[in-house]
Order: C-alpha cells, then structure tokens, then sequence
C-alpha cells in the first residue's frame, strides 16, 4: 500500500488568548486590550500549520474534544482547513482542553493557566491507525497526555505500545514533547524512543531527558547539544532527533552525522508571541521528510515557518505557504552557528 500525508494525534487545546497591559501582582486587576481564540497543542497546531503551508498531501487528526463550544471551534476550524476530523472525536466526559493564555502588550511574555479536559482521557483505543494510509504518525505532546503517558511493570508506557504499532503497520512515526517542570522526563520520554523515527525537542526538553547541562549563562553549548543528541540516538530513535533552540536547529541521524540550520534573524519588535514556533518548525521539517528533501532543505524550511509564526500572537496565524516562508528567511537571513 502506498502511503501518503500524516495523521496527528494527540494535544488539542483552544487557546483563549488575552493580551494584557502588565502582569498582575497578586490580588490586583489588570486590564485586558483584546482577546481572540486560536490553535493549540500539538496535534491541531502542525495540522494547522501544514495546512497554512499549502502542503498537497492529506492531513488528518486523532483526538479528543468535548462537546461544548472550544470543541465545535476546533472541528469547524479543521474542516476550514481541510483536515480530515473522522478520528477527532467528541466525548460527554469532559471539556474541551483549553489554556489561558496571558500576553503581556509590551514585552510579549505569557503565562499559561490550563485546563488538560479532554486530552486526560485520550486513551490507545481512541487510535483507528489501521484505518489511515497516511505516511507520517506525529504523536505530542509526550508528557501532556495522561493516559499514554502511563507504564507498566515493564516500564513501556501506552504511547510506546501506540508508536510500535504505528510503525508495525508502515508509519514512520514522530514525536514532540512539552517542556514540563517536573523530572518526569527519564521516566516518561526514553520508553517511546525506539519506536520514534523522528524526535523534536528543545534544549530544556533535552536536557531532562538526558540529564546534560546543555545552556550556560542561557546561551546553547553546541558540543553539549550534540552529545544529547547522540544519547537520544542511542536511547532508540531511529532516523532523527531534531535539537532545536533560540539560534537554529541541530539534526542527528543514527550514523551521527550532525547538520545544524541557523534560525531567521527576527529583530525583537517584529516578534509577537513565541507560542507554537516549536509545532511550526516541526510542521516545515517534517513537510520536507514527507517529500523526500535532503535534510538541510528541510531544517530551512522548519526554521523559516517558526519565523513567520513569531509574528503573531497566536500559534498558527502568521504561518504562510511554504514559497513565501522560505522567501521571507532568505530575504532576513539567518543566524550564523557553528558548523
């Protein structure tokens, strides 16, 4: 069978996005300038984006809403943009996920107060894969899905068990994290990671997964970047671990070889929220590897389509077809990182 498109399953958040004149001290009011709701999670933000990026391959999603007026959004918004919601299922037992999302006006720094709903009860069953002949399986966010992040006496946990099978059937499969405060990362992230061909993550995720210090005055340490990436590969990962951070990216496949990508130089005032850049970068690479591009056209890609997501206060309302993205980081240039 010959596959094509991808299939996202996991986080699917209505971000209620509120942007403020100050952050409050406790007890105290501020005021709210305008509000809007938009994408969020995993799952809805790269089907989103791949959407926004006029990709031809089909897109579907897997996951839960509830039934209420966040979840109705979420399904009329992916019909909006084409994407298959046969798999996006309303449950009576909770809520649509969503998140508050707290935008300071003058320096762009939020705050998240979120509400897990629906995707707590997100469970393998959910999951129809044999019913898909998409070609990619991204599951995110590790870490943010109660259900699949649970594990045995064997120490596999239900989204490792989803990811084989996703593979047994001839997906490759892809996975993204979130960037949690907690020291669940040991526990949670290395059980999936044979299973995984394609692994995103941040610096902070990387270093709690392979507990190296990996910034050092806030600035990356690329050796250091490396060698997590290395451990990655040797805890399981099959294909590419994808390290991305403020400057670029840094991809490492099985044989080690290392390509890094510098991020689109962005001036501070053209940035208006950061919230989905990691989804958007996922979105741009990962629409390489579905077409078969040499993986520095894909890092390209995956950084140029962050960029043009920074300039919105939402997650996906700033990402453009892939052309113009790719014009828009070529026009700005990129940040110079060690090769």
């Amino acid at each position: 069978m010959e596959r094509s498109g991808l299939l996202a399953g996991g986080n699917w958040v209505a971000d209620h996005i509120k942007i403020i004149d100050r952050f409050p001290a406790q007890d105290s009011l501020v005021n709210i300038l305008h509000e809007t709701t938009g994408n969020g999670g995993s799952a809805y933000n790269l089907l989103i984006d791949l959407s926004r990026l006029g990709v031809r391959f089909p897109l579907a999603g897997v996951g839960l809403v509830g039934h209420d007026d966040d979840g109705r959004y979420i399904l009329d918004d992916c019909r909006a943009h084409h994407i298959d919601t046969a798999q996006l299922l309303q449950t009576e037992d909770a809520a649509t996920s969503y998140t508050d999302v707290m935008t300071v006006q003058s320096t762009g720094r939020r705050t998240f107060f979120h509400q897990r709903g629906a995707n707590a009860l997100l469970h393998r069953s959910h999951f129809a894969l044999e019913q898909s002949r998409a070609a990619i399986f991204h599951l995110g966010y590790l870490l943010l899905l109660d259900q699949l992040d649970q594990h045995d006496d064997e120490g596999r946990t239900e989204a490792s068990y989803l990811l084989e099978e996703a593979q047994a059937l001839g997906f490759r499969t892809s996975v993204d994290l979130v960037s949690e405060n907690s020291d669940r990362f040991a526990a949670l992230v290395p059980p999936a990671l044979p299973y995984t061909d394609y692994l995103f993550l941040n610096e902070y995720e990387a270093a709690q997964t392979t507990g190296l210090a990996l910034t050092d005055s806030g600035e990356i340490q690329l050796d250091a970047a490396r060698e997590a990436a290395h451990r990655l590969i040797d805890l399981g990962v099959r294909e590419w671990v994808f390290l991305h951070f403020p400057d670029g990216v840094i991809a490492m496949n099985r044989d080690g070889d290392a390509v890094m990508h510098g991020s689109v130089q962005m001036p501070t005032s053209a940035i208006v929220g950061t919230g989905g850049a990691g989804d958007a970068l996922a979105a741009g690479t990962l629409t390489g590897l579905h077409e078969g591009w040499d993986i520095a056209a894909c890092l390209e890609l995956g950084v140029c389509c962050a960029a043009t997501s920074l300039r919105q206060a939402n997650c996906s309302g700033g990402v453009t077809p892939w052309q113009d993205a790719l014009q828009f980081g070529r026009e700005r240039g990129y940040h110079a990182i060690e090769r």
